[in-house]
């Protein structure tokens, strides 16, 4: 077994293995993947690598299961769903830790992301009332009509390395709770949360095979993507990626929806808070290192607001403590690897080669005791076009980019001008000016003097254009569509004196 030092010593590295029928399990594959703390640089952890046969076995136990957890009923389900919850409540800042050591993110920023989690939940604890179906009597004579939902089969959610609890969260509750069993697919640069929560469920009683975990790369995608046992695909992560899922997905003929990736515009106008705007935007842009689909990447300065805005945000990322992601003094990690800070570095170095002009530099930055970790500053860029590559990139760092406007309708025309429609919002103290961008702008998650507009959990997350493919959105009543299908049923039990002929013609209602 290969060693790992932390602080300094020399310790077993441990294997993170799937978690296949209730326990964990090694696979049949050899491949392992390394698994790094962002913070120190240092490999951590091994992890293990799904071949087609580790697939086949985790959808084997989740279609085993799914014949007796299918047909369960809602009080069984529910019961398993609020012992989890409890469950996940005790132990959240167990797994803030863990996502801090392989994400990079600082506890309290981890501790959030579990609590979000946790809202959808409890959304899915209350179950019985969202499936409840429509009853029509007497829809014709004798005849009652009435509907219900019933769950698809196996589901499988392939998620991002951001979010390594919280996207999770957005399927597997409601998808387990609508009575389908579910094989989680997480990022494997930070396994270790969907084995810490696979765990949970066993405590909360639910049966083997139900929630399932197998970690991998494409050769497992694709193995999920094609396998004629799901019935079902969930991803969250880059655009490009989004649309190679949902097409592969849908020509195996699976239900899917396929989140992609974002550049969220935020509009500040002259009459705005430029205060509570730059605070705010800071905090949007700044906050996980920027790496969420949600973070404002592009700052729109409209008219007045720009250089007196720029004066505020430049000072506000400045004073951004950046640090490990384990030390309480910390308000911002690490980006999750080494790759990923060359990347954000690279894109910062080629804005200002385009003309962009460079406020706040993040290159370069050391934290003392951390110098191999992967730390990238808060990077303020002004004066920015829209044919530049810090415009059009998705960074997924700590930077934002600032576009000039002159007007509300111009900011309005150069979000819509933009591929994606994730999310976007206005700083303002007008009314008019919010009603018209609200209904104006081509987005599905809009913030109004709020900067990250994720919606609660019993709304559904989602948004337009190149950042969803598939028709439904994630949790939420979408979400409960999504994981079920309808019946209808017409139904008559005639009187056996009565109960005779019949006509060939086409049924009215009589």
């Amino acid at each position: 077994m290969a060693n790992v030092s932390i602080s300094g010593r020399d310790l077993p590295m441990s294997i993170i293995e799937h978690w296949i029928g209730g326990s964990p399990t090694a696979g049949a594959g050899g491949r392992r993947g390394a698994v790094f703390n962002p913070a120190t640089g240092r490999q951590q952890h091994e992890v293990v690598l799904a071949d087609h046969a580790d697939v086949d076995a985790a959808v084997a136990a989740a279609t085993t299961a799914f014949g007796s957890w299918g047909q369960a009923s809602l009080s069984a389900r529910t019961k398993v769903m609020f012992a989890f919850r409890e469950l996940v409540n005790a132990n959240v800042q167990e797994l803030a830790g863990i996502i801090s050591d392989e994400h990079g993110k600082v506890l309290s920023d981890a501790a959030g992301e579990v609590q979000r989690g946790l809202e959808v939940v409890e959304f899915a604890c209350g179950i019985p009332q969202l499936l409840k179906g429509d009853y029509s009597d007497q829809a014709s004579n004798g005849v009652d009509v009435f509907s219900f939902r019933e769950p698809l089969g196996v589901c499988v959610g392939i998620t991002p390395f951001n979010f390594p609890a919280m996207v999770p969260m957005w399927m597997y509750p409601v998808a387990i709770a609508c009575g389908n069993t579910f094989v989680l697919k997480p990022s494997e640069r930070d396994p270790s949360a969907a084995n810490f929560v696979a765990d949970l469920w066993r405590q909360a009683g639910l049966p083997d095979g139900v929630f399932n975990v197998v970690h991998g790369d494409k050769v497992a995608v694709d193995a999920l993507l094609q396998h004629p046992g799901v019935a079902a695909i969930s991803f969250v992560g880059s655009t490009p990626i989004a649309r190679y899922i949902h097409q592969e997905a849908a020509a195996s003929g699976k239900r899917v929806q396929a989140l992609g990736g974002a550049k969220n515009h935020a509009i500040v106008l002259p009459d705005a808070d430029l205060e509570f705007a730059a605070n705010h935007l800071a905090a949007a842009a700044f906050g996980s290192a920027g790496e969420r689909c949600m973070a404002i990447s592009a700052a729109v300065a409209v008219g007045g607001a720009g250089d007196p805005l720029m004066e505020l945000v430049s000072r506000k990322a400045a004073e951004v403590v950046v640090g490990s992601g384990r030390d309480p003094r910390s308000e911002m990690g690490p980006v999750v690897s080494a790759a990923a800070k060359e990347r954000v570095e690279s894109l910062i170095g080629t804005g200002e080669q385009q003309g962009a002009k460079v406020l706040v530099d993040g290159r370069g930055l050391s934290v003392d005791g951390f110098e191999d970790g992967f730390f990238v500053g808060p990077t303020v860029i002004d004066q920015v076009e829209t044919g530049m590559d810090v415009y059009t990139e998705e960074i997924f760092g700590p930077v934002l980019s600032v576009v000039r406007a002159d007007s509300v309708d111009a900011a309005i025309a150069l979000v819509n001008a933009n591929p994606y429609g994730n999310g976007t919002a206005i700083f303002t103290g007008s009314g008019e000016a919010a009603r018209r961008f609200q209904r104006g702008v081509h987005v599905g998650m809009i913030g109004i003097n709020v900067p990250i507009p994720v919606p609660m959990a019993y709304y559904s997350f989602g948004g337009w254009k190149d950042s969803l493919f598939g028709d439904r959105h994630i949790h939420g009543p979408e979400g409960v569509s999504f994981y079920t299908r309808g019946k209808v049923v017409t139904s008559r039990w005639p009187h056996v004196t009565s109960a005779h002929g019949a006509s060939l013609q086409f049924p009215t209602a009589l």
